[in-house]
């Protein structure tokens, strides 16, 4: 029968023609992406309206392929095409400067972050009085025979007698 072409297929189970098709699905992509902006069209349009990269990147998202690039960024089998993803993923922020893409994340994440420190913060003080309870229940007095011991008349390398040391965490 035919094959069902809507299955993946394992690299190794891949014919030549499906390697090559792939490759020419990422180079179109990234070809796409490369397109630099036109100057012209970019300024009649109306402020806030999406630059033509940007819907790029939305029909991008609305097919599914920037998961499958996620894909193939992340699957060990699927190594071959790091370098062509790395290209398509650093044109797709081509137009974003480093501190944009930070702050971005830092909306949201920010007052998230507050929230994990405090609860943190509430977790370590309830292990500290935990701490301090159980500490508060053991007996005070410890047996301070520990230490260093000599076996008097079990005679050690030269004629010594045999020195025992106890570890402090038998104590």
């Amino acid at each position: 029968g035919v094959p069902d072409s809507s299955v993946p297929q394992d690299w190794e189970q891949r014919q030549e023609e499906d390697t090559l098709l792939i490759e020419r699905i990422l180079l179109l992509v990234r070809n796409v992406l490369h397109v630099p902006p036109d100057p012209t069209e970019e300024q009649q349009g109306v402020d806030g309206d999406a630059s033509v990269h940007d819907r790029v990147l939305w029909a991008l998202h609305i097919s599914g392929m920037d998961d499958l690039l996620k894909f193939l960024a992340s699957a060990q089998v699927e190594q071959q095409w790091a370098l062509h993803v790395l290209e398509i993923i650093s044109l797709m922020f081509r137009d974003q400067s480093p501190e944009e893409l930070a702050a971005l994340g830092q909306g949201t994440a920010g007052a998230e972050h507050g929230e994990d420190t405090r609860e943190l913060e509430t977790l370590r003080q309830r292990e500290l009085a935990e701490k301090r309870a159980r500490a508060l229940q053991r007996p005070s007095r410890h047996s301070r025979f520990g230490g260093s011991y000599v076996l008097q008349g079990l005679k050690s390398i030269g004629d010594r007698d045999v020195v025992f040391h106890k570890g402090l965490h038998n104590v």
